[in-house]
């Protein structure tokens, strides 16, 4: 069956003379036929091209095709860009992590920084928790593969993936929406804009966003991996002459929810300190999960988060060949997350963790157009992060002596401080006809500032182990990132590309330093890829196909890797270089006047060329074999999937849209020690849709079914096996249902 859904795949990208790209079809008016596709436009150069100009690997969405994907967050995008996989964080309601081409963050503190970039209207979110947006008010999502650097805020390593945000100007009217499904889905949305006066326009939106949760506790019944958001967000539009705009935004995300539980995957262990000994807690668990968990906190803790900013984006068009660009932002985020880690009714691994982050950027862009064959842009790029955050580390039943438990508490205080400083400049230039040439550096220097104590609170008979290990540290770290590309134009409908991007990511100090040795190791140094790139993009004559291939190879060194070493040590080691390799096609047809195809292929081979970890030295006295190296994480070798979507006309009574999908992903490892309970076999998922238009288009009912068949599938991992053996699985969302009703005005 699962190669019956991949030939599907393959064979569904191959009906186009090329492969297709995934673009953002707009559907036309209910009762119109649509002739061709319609044109694609993205931002991924920091001005808008047509996306089959770009030579960049990217993929776009418009508010129609996120609808059509089911996705009410961007883990909705999961499957839908090859090679990318996104799932919710580790244990946590409101973070979100990204892997690209094999590459993002593998640890879920502050003390790492994403490998992935996260945008919103340009502005880039420096953490992970608050990344989970609700897809509310968007008006174009993109996923840009590969290292990002002379355009982008923030350098990063993996890819970015930009969010944009309605325009009040462009979108005069609005809409009210509200969605119920099982597990007690209930969400309401709206988005109301207009023009205050000739030069003044604003919106408003916002969104309430409810579940029960899919995960329920088998002995209280209370309800787990929940959700209740509330998302709001103003803009305000201002355009006083034809040469000058500004726009103000203003957002607050808050989220409530109850904890996110696991799965032990293997059985947990406590340590008897006298006699020597290991004494097992629980089994791992086997088989099919029934989403039934435990937890040892029973006072209804939970994970809160609040987040919070202001943006202000100003335009100016100096004459005609010059335009300068502001971004200025601040963003404050607040959590305060409990997280049962080993996912019993045992504590073990159960943590308090609340940040109390504040960041401020300022981006000046320069942007210069002769009118013909030459565009450059130079820019200027500062960030400054304060990541204060208080830990508690919960462990009653890790310890035992004399047949009785040791009470162990941990409690951490740290403050991280991150200066982002950049400079760089773009030039595209079409040297002759048909021929251009893009070339691109920039400078990076990232500052850090690390302030840790860590205390440990033993009950009797070990208090006098009682202590606190305190250290302060601080570095810098330099790097100059390049950029080039050739790109040729075979016709009006065909363009190859080939170019080399290196991407860079600051060093930092590990967040997990609890003993006196961790201090004096503590520091990791930047990583480093360099990513080369063959692409082709076409469409046919009558725009009715369009598509792209591209083929990549990555040669990434110096991969930050936090290992699990003895009880309670988590070292970051420098320890590896990769090399990565793939392929990915996308694309869209529309087939008659009323079908639409498309399609994403992604095959990759992600290899380590060395991995340096002393514990897999048998001299060591913590050598483990169970440990290896290989496989790289969150790296499957396919990601595949297909859409189909028919409209039927009902004439003046509207429109009858039905679709569907398929994706497959081959097997994913889910933790950098590989692990084999940490994997997740190749799996497939489909998911169905129909989709009512009012003939105005004034109305919209909508209803669909995720998941379809109830798949059972791993999606994350929390691997900290020398603490109790704690390997904890999280599972993606079983089959649900929902209906939704749209009010256009």
């Amino acid at each position: 069956m699962k190669r019956k859904y991949l030939s599907m795949a393959i064979g569904g990208i191959l009906l186009a003379p090329a492969a297709f790209v995934q673009a953002q079809e707009q559907q036309p008016a209910a009762g119109t036929q649509a002739t061709q596709l319609d044109e694609v436009t993205v931002t991924a150069r920091r001005r808008s091209e047509s996306i089959q100009d770009v030579p960049v690997a990217v993929s776009a969405f418009g508010e129609e095709q996120i609808k059509d994907l089911q996705a009410s967050t961007v883990e909705g995008l999961q499957g839908a860009v090859p090679n990318m996989n996104i799932a919710q964080g580790r244990g946590s309601a409101n973070s979100v992590n990204v892997f690209i081409r094999g590459i993002g963050q593998p640890d879920a503190l502050q003390t790492f920084d994403p490998g992935v970039g996260m945008y919103v209207d340009d502005v880039y979110y420096s953490r992970i928790n608050g990344a989970l947006f609700s897809l509310f008010d968007i008006q174009q999502l993109e996923v840009l593969r590969g290292p990002q650097g002379t355009l982008y805020g923030k350098n990063s390593t993996g890819g970015a993936i930009k969010l944009t945000t309605k325009n009040p100007f462009d979108n005069e009217g609005g809409a009210v929406e509200v969605t119920a499904g099982d597990y007690g889905r209930l969400e309401g949305r709206f988005y109301v804009s207009g023009k205050l006066s000739d030069t003044l326009a604003g919106s408003i939106a916002g969104a309430k966003i409810t579940n029960d949760g899919y995960v329920k506790d088998a002995v209280s019944g209370k309800r787990y991996n929940d959700d209740d958001t509330e998302a709001f967000r103003a803009k305000l539009a201002y355009q006083p002459t034809d040469n000058f705009s500004a726009v103000l935004s203003l957002d607050t995300t808050k989220q409530d929810a109850a904890l996110t539980l696991g799965r032990p995957m293997a059985p947990l262990l406590q340590t008897s300190l006298a006699p020597a000994g290991v004494i097992v807690l629980q089994p791992g668990e086997t088989g099919e999960w029934n989403r039934r968990a435990q937890t040892s906190f029973q006072n209804g803790e939970g994970q809160y988060l609040k987040h919070s900013g202001a943006s202000l984006s100003m335009n100016w068009d100096i004459n005609e060949q010059f335009t300068l660009k502001s971004i200025s932002s601040y963003r404050k985020l607040k959590t305060e997350s409990y997280i049962d880690i080993d996912a019993s009714e045992y504590e073990l691994g159960d943590v308090l963790v609340a940040l109390d982050q504040n960041q401020k950027s300022q981006e000046f862009q320069l942007h210069y157009d002769n009118g013909s064959n030459l565009h450059a842009t130079f820019g200027a790029y500062y960030m400054k992060e304060n990541v204060p955050s208080y830990q508690e580390a919960y462990a009653d039943d890790l310890f035992s002596f004399l047949g009785a438990k040791v009470p162990f508490l941990r409690t951490i205080d740290d403050d991280l401080t991150t200066t982002s400083t950049a400079a760089f400049a773009h030039v595209n230039w079409e040297f002759v006809p048909t021929w251009t040439v893009a070339a691109g550096v920039r400078w990076t220097k990232d500052k850090k500032d690390y302030d840790r104590s860590t205390s440990t609170f033993w009950g009797a008979p070990f208090a006098s182990l009682n202590g606190t290990v305190a250290f302060d540290a601080k570095a810098s770290w330099t790097a100059v990132t390049p950029s080039i590309s050739l790109q040729k134009e075979f016709s009006d409908n065909l363009m190859g590309y080939v170019s080399a991007n290196r991407g860079f990511k600051s060093g930092g100090f590990n967040g997990r330093a609890n003993t006196v040795y961790d201090t004096e190791h503590a520091k990791f140094d930047p990583e480093y890829v360099w990513t080369y790139e063959l692409g082709l993009k076409g469409s046919s004559a009558d725009h009715r196909f369009r598509g792209s291939a591209t083929a990549f190879y990555s040669n990434y060194s110096d991969f930050q890797a936090r290992v699990s070493q003895d009880v309670g040590t988590f070292p970051v080691l420098n320890a590896a270089k990769l090399n990565i390799k793939g392929i990915e096609l996308e694309g869209s047809a529309l087939l008659g006047e009323s079908t639409t195809l498309s399609a994403q292929l992604g095959w990759m081979d992600a290899k380590y060329d060395s991995f340096e970890d002393f514990r897999l030295d048998p001299s060591y006295a913590g050598y483990d074999p169970t440990v290896n190296h290989d496989h790289v994480p969150f790296s499957p070798d396919v990601t595949a999937r297909v859409a189909l979507q028919h409209v039927f006309s009902l004439g003046d009574n509207g429109s009858l849209t039905f679709g569907g999908d398929v994706s497959y992903r081959s097997e994913t490892w889910l933790s950098v020690d590989n692990r084999k309970v940490l994997s997740q076999d190749a799996y497939t998922l489909l998911g169905a849709y129909g989709v009512w238009d009012s003939s105005q288009l004034t109305w919209q009912v909508r209803a669909g079914v995720r998941n379809l068949t109830d798949k059972q599938y791993k999606t994350e991992g929390q691997e900290f096996a020398s603490v109790g053996n704690i390997q904890t699985a999280y599972y993606g969302l079983p089959r649900n249902w929902y209906v939704s009703v749209r009010y256009n005005f």
